[in-house]
């Protein structure tokens, strides 16, 4: 078991090559996201930077940043979620912005950084199909191998009720498109290799008018269930491309583990680490060498 960081929604798990991020089930104010997730493991080389920062009413904020494509959620995400929804981000009271400081050192010192640009191939996992969920004008499933819209006769349009429910495999797909249930436009779209389905015709711009889209509403489509299913569906077709080899993490630098092992004795000789987790941690680092 490696150094852990508890935090206001979530405590994150640090060992040598990985962070393993466990989301509070059942606290008032958590996240549906957060209780959706359960836990997330999050290899170095998934993450592209990490920051230190003030949070909110007493608070600082650990927030890692995955590198594009590492993590079909939040690519499905695009940006669109709000801060206090964002798994990467560790709330904790401000008298642990010290060990959050070091754990991000820690962090900073074997990430890839921004220069390994995108992962060549999925390094996080989404949520697993089966996935559902109600749409204002239908219910969407997703079974690992093809996504499926079955109309609602209340909300569809009546250009969705004469193409009927639809079905497509991810063989079909290029990809898929999430506006976030919490803006206007809410929906989610699937992508096609070539542009449309069979490559024929072209797409309705209106996700309302499109039988490869399904919209949302108030109440229909929630982040916490759109958002995984969109990211299941992603990470399927990204699985079924062919595989890219990725980029290796870089070898640690010698001067820098001893910079490091300086700054864990600071910490414990002000107390903040106990003597067992100075011993573990400076042991780990010494390895390393």
């Amino acid at each position: 078991m490696g150094d852990v960081l508890a935090g206001i929604h979530a405590a994150w798990e640090f060992t040598p090559d990985s962070v393993l991020i466990r989301f509070t089930r059942g606290n008032r104010g958590t996240p549906k996201l957060f209780q959706v997730l359960g836990e997330r493991h999050i290899p170095l080389e998934a993450l592209e930077s990490v920051t230190v920062s003030p949070g909110k009413r007493g608070t600082v904020v650990l927030h890692a940043v995955p590198r594009p494509g590492a993590d079909p959620l939040m690519d499905a995400a695009a940006g669109q979620l709000k801060e206090a929804a964002d798994p990467y981000r560790l709330v904790l009271p401000a008298e642990r912005a010290t060990l959050a400081e070091y754990h991000a050192g820690e962090l900073r010192a074997v990430l890839p950084g921004p220069g390994a640009g995108p992962a060549a191939r999925r390094l996080v996992s989404s949520v697993g199909a089966p996935l559902q969920f109600k749409a204002y004008d239908g219910k969407a499933s997703f079974d690992g191998e093809k996504v499926s819209f079955r109309w609602s006769w209340t909300g569809a349009s009546s250009a969705k009720w004469k193409a009927g429910d639809q079905s497509y495999t991810v063989s079909e797909l290029a990809g898929v498109e999430w506006h976030s249930p919490e803006a206007p436009d809410g929906h989610l779209r699937l992508l096609f290799r070539g542009g449309a389905p069979g490559g024929a015709g072209e797409r309705p711009a209106r996700a309302d008018q499109d039988p490869a889209a399904v919209v949302f509403g108030l109440g229909y489509g929630p982040v916490h269930e759109s958002l995984p299913f969109a990211a299941a569906v992603l990470e399927a077709v990204r699985e079924a491309a062919p595989a890219v080899p990725a980029a290796a993490v870089p070898p640690r630098d010698p001067a820098g583990v001893a910079e490091r092992i300086r700054h864990l004795g600071e910490l414990h000789s002000a107390g903040l680490v106990t003597d067992e987790e100075f011993r573990n941690k400076k042991a780990e680092l010494l390895a390393e060498l």
